[in-house]
């Protein structure tokens, strides 16, 4: 729901740090796989406890995520380069709930399930998605340039980060902040379900 508000105040600069980068010789793929790495390092400070120190790491790692498709704009975008950004995305955004389970199971463990299976089902209506309309040769740019079809929803990219924000900042609070982010989540598949009934029929 803010991604499109989010990118509009933060591609620009992200652009001009791009450009310097891909001038610079820096691979796109590169940096995706430096942004992934950082997120499984914020990982593992949540899971032992550093907070503060995984939500540095892991706003690092988002600016890095950012900063990969800015390179390839300007670099050449490549298929393979959109689809290991998309994966990495995604065991990025498992390995962060999963920390905090690991962190405290008997506080976290059933909400930290209930909210990456909310992330599953989100995941797989958003990829089913993008296969049959790549498949109708449909073509979207609600978010930019991008490698595959992209829905928008309730959940995206940038409510997911504020909720990470928020675990971190308060992680006494993860189980109710997580079933309501879950909850929120579900009804971003379901309204995607919905949309693909209109439109596949």
């Amino acid at each position: 729901m803010l991604d499109g508000w989010a990118r509009r105040g933060i591609d620009p600069l992200l652009d001009v740090i791009g450009r310097w980068l891909a001038r610079a010789g820096v691979p796109a793929n590169a940096v995706t796989l430096a942004a992934f790495a950082i997120g499984i390092a914020a990982a593992g400070a949540i899971v032992a406890g550093w907070f503060l120190t995984g939500l540095a790491l892991l706003l690092a790692s988002r600016l890095g995520d950012g900063l990969d498709g800015a390179i390839a704009r300007t670099g050449g975008a490549t298929d393979f380069g959109g689809y290991l950004d998309i994966v990495l995305d995604f065991a990025f955004y498992g390995a962060i709930p999963l920390a905090f389970v690991l962190a405290d199971p008997a506080a976290n463990a059933i909400a930290g399930a209930v909210l990456l299976l909310s992330f599953y089902v989100n995941g797989s209506s958003f990829l089913a998605y993008a296969i049959m309309a790549e498949k109708r040769w449909m073509q979207g740019k609600a978010r930019g340039e991008k490698s595959l079809f992209f829905t928008t929803g309730l959940a995206e990219a940038t409510e997911t980060l504020i909720v990470f924000v928020a675990f971190c900042l308060f992680p006494a609070w993860f189980a109710p902040i997580a079933y309501v982010f879950a909850a929120l989540t579900f009804y971003t598949a379901l309204s995607r379900i919905v949309l693909a009934a209109r439109t596949f029929r």
